[in-house]
């Protein structure tokens, strides 16, 4: 038999106070029985009767689990490359604190949180692609990667969405990684949508080939925001502020031509749980099956024996004296 929880010193407190209170209950009865000259034997029943309904009620509280039962237990999972855009313009405070420092907060506080069972890798582009993070099921190496985005790790002259979808298309395909249906893999793709690849129509084509989900995310707004520096703001070569605006038509444009889904995060606006839902909605590989040896919890059976004789001594009355 395997118990729940063990006798702790809650459950000490209670049979305590129950022996000491009922011990002084007893001798109490067995006083009044002397002072009116009657038998105090037939009592013992009914403090049978309370004392068995009261060790049942701490069994039932331990948890008492019995019988051989088996329990499949199935293994499914995804592979997902998350491609985070580092261009200078991610900086744009238009979503507050600033369009890289919300991603970061959404990948490490829901996204990441929702694909336990995954494995999950992280690309970080502007006009080059590098991989940050393999992919891997370790969520807190991941969580140490996504604490130290920032624009500085990557060149910044301009945004180019070929290089991340190349790079995640080329691992995704690794015939020895423990996911080989293509339905199970997806590229999350992030950026402000200021795109000026060359190579990111052809990338598209790849991925519509390669059978394997893509899904983009739009952060910004179309009033857009200014993109700070340590000395002010960046200035183009007249002189002007530059304003960074959301481009959602060029990462609409890409999940449509690959048959995902575009989502967006603006001021007022946030589409992670929907992301969250529809990546989830993505049929995951079956990894491992197993028969597991399971024992349920059976503190029903002593709790209604504690109720059966709880009833029992209510409706059970004594001529000899009434307890």
């Amino acid at each position: 038999m395997i118990w729940f929880k063990s006798v702790g010193i809650t459950e000490g407190i209670f049979i305590g106070l129950f022996v000491v209170f009922y011990v002084l209950y007893i001798i109490r009865l067995v006083v009044i029985s002397k002072r009116l000259s009657t038998s105090f034997r037939p009592l013992i029943f009914k403090i049978f009767i309370r004392t068995a309904a009261f060790a049942m009620l701490i069994i039932a509280l331990l948890g008492p689990s019995f019988g051989d039962t088996t329990k499949e237990v199935k293994s499914e999972g995804k592979d997902i490359y998350i491609a985070v855009d580092l261009s200078q313009s991610m900086n744009a405070e238009d979503v507050v604190p600033s369009r890289l420092d919300k991603i970061k907060y959404e990948l490490t506080n829901n996204i990441v949180d929702a694909f336990s069972s995954d494995r999950i890798g992280l690309i970080i582009f502007s006009s080059e692609a590098f991989v940050q993070c393999p992919l891997t099921y370790d969520q807190s190496a991941l969580g140490l990667f996504i604490g130290t985005l920032n624009t500085r790790l990557v060149p910044n002259a301009g945004t180019d969405f070929g290089g991340p979808l190349n790079i995640a298309l080329d691992k995704l395909e690794d015939p020895n990684g423990p996911v080989t249906q293509q339905k199970s893999k997806i590229i999350l793709l992030i950026s402000d949508g200021e795109d000026f690849g060359e190579e990111t129509e052809e990338a598209a084509k790849k991925v519509v080939k390669s059978g394997i989900k893509l899904f983009t995310l739009g952060i910004g707004t179309e009033r857009g925001g200014k993109i700070p520096l340590r000395n002010g703001f960046k200035k183009d070569r007249s002189g002007t502020e530059v304003v960074t605006r959301l481009n959602s038509n060029s990462l609409q444009k890409l999940a449509d031509d690959t048959g995902g889904k575009y989502f967006e995060i603006n001021k007022d606006q946030n589409d992670v749980k929907r992301l969250i839902r529809a990546i989830n909605e993505v049929e995951g590989e079956l990894r491992d099956a197993r028969q597991i040896d399971a024992s349920a919890n059976k503190f029903y059976i002593p709790l209604a024996i504690a109720l059966g004789l709880l009833m029992l001594d209510a409706f059970l009355r004594l001529k000899t004296l009434r307890i």
